[in-house]
């Protein structure tokens, strides 16, 4: 979408964060600013490229340098750590622990 021009990157970034974030009643994410919980993702943008197709969906995208997930990388260098940081979410933002 984005190297069709239909969406611009600043839009599809308010969208998949605090738009998002807004929308759930997240008030501690969806935003970089002290005191919030947030997860960092760091692109390339001229190495962006979804690999995904429809006979072979699951397919790594490039371009992604670095993930950070509650502090820890996910990924570094665009390698993958194996690090399991992340928790699912429940509406309100509260981390849901299985139990």
């Amino acid at each position: 979408m984005l190297d069709e021009q239909l969406l611009t990157l600043p839009f599809t970034v308010r969208s998949m964060t605090g738009l998002a974030a807004d929308f759930l009643s997240w008030s501690e994410r969806g935003y970089l600013s002290e005191g919030r919980i947030a997860d960092i993702t760091v692109l390339d943008l001229e190495a962006v490229e979804d690999m995904a197709t429809y006979e072979n969906p699951h397919q790594y995208s490039h371009g992604t340098v670095h993930v950070l997930v509650n502090g820890e990388f996910a990924i570094r260098d665009g390698e993958a750590t194996m690090a399991l940081a992340g928790r699912s979410l429940v509406r309100g933002g509260a981390a849901f622990d299985g139990g």
